[in-house]
């Protein structure tokens, strides 16, 4: 009788941490390994692979990654809120490990003293974001420079971002990667700054919606200021009243040709102007390369090319 009553009180033991693991909010699917904070979790993946599980809620939580493959990647899409905390004064994630991805999550309220808060802060490696809201923060995802490695964003939405005081953040700013990769994916409300800015030597954007009739003091919607290659199609764009540079919606080569830019395509693209918004231009370019600019619908205040 005394064997099985302790065999008994190990199970409801067991069973209670069980329930314990199970209420706590990350937790490491290979290992099912669970944490209270996401840094541990982080942590305990180390320099391997991994996937942390994220259980919906607010979390004024942040961490950094600074080896192997995360993914980060809410239980329900939507449903889990890293809100306000920011680590090393840079981000919400601030990853330099080999890899990471994020998908399902939402990056909201993130600012720091120096105006370049971001919900992702990428330092190296490659980064795959899927089905995420970044909004009403200074930046949504901020890169370093990895000219080996690939950024690839689908399905996300970019609300509320932007802010230029003695520099500038933007939606998404990417450093001199080797490729960004932007599909299926909406831009809208901007407080500063572009749309999406990005230095790597090739930018492809496309089927996306760059809705700046709510914006404020914003500038282009998509910046190539070192040139570079790639492709722009299939977008639309709608550029609104209340800009700081209405001058352009998209400018290649603005600071220097860094990237070659010959062969650069831009097609099958829409552009609008939203009422009240003065005329502009759809591309200017100041690479003096050799640029493809097809198939666009341009409304009729919309210059369609310029070269400076």
């Amino acid at each position: 009788m005394r064997q099985a009553a302790i065999a008994i009180a190990l199970l409801l033991a067991a069973g209670s941490a069980a329930a314990q693991d199970a209420e706590a909010p990350f937790v490491v699917e290979e290992t099912g390994e669970a944490f209270d904070q996401l840094q541990a979790a982080v942590d305990a993946i180390g320099d391997g692979d991994g996937t942390i599980a994220i259980a919906p809620g607010r979390y004024r939580q942040c961490a950094v990654q600074d080896a192997g493959r995360i993914a980060y990647v809410a239980r329900r899409p939507g449903t889990a809120i890293l809100d306000g905390r920011v680590c090393e004064g840079k981000a919400a994630l601030v990853l330099r490990g080999r890899a990471a991805s994020v998908s399902g999550l939402i990056f909201q309220n993130i600012a720091v003293r120096d105006g370049n808060g971001a919900g992702i802060r990428l330092q190296q490696g490659d980064l795959h974001v899927v089905e995420t809201l970044f909004r009403d923060s200074q930046s949504g995802i901020l890169s370093h420079d990895d000219p080996s490695a690939t950024i690839r964003i689908e399905q996300s939405t970019f609300s509320g971002l932007g802010y230029c005081g003695n520099d500038c953040a933007h939606s998404i700013y990417i450093g001199d990667y080797g490729r960004v990769i932007v599909n299926r994916s909406r831009f809208e409300r901007g407080t500063g700054g572009h749309y999406v800015k990005s230095r790597s030597a090739r930018t492809d954007v496309a089927d996306s919606s760059f809705d700046d009739s709510g914006g404020r003091a914003t500038n282009y919607m998509i910046d190539l200021p070192s040139g570079g290659t790639g492709l722009i199609a299939g977008n639309m764009f709608v550029q609104g009243r209340e800009k700081e540079n209405y001058s352009a919606m998209i400018v290649v080569a603005a600071e220097g040709a860094r990237h070659r830019s010959a062969g650069l395509s831009l097609r099958g693209n829409r552009a609008a102007l939203a009422p009240g918004a003065r005329p502009t231009t759809f591309v200017v370019d100041f690479s003096g390369e050799p640029l493809a600019i097809e198939d666009n619908q341009l409304d009729g205040d919309i210059a369609r090319f310029e070269r400076r």
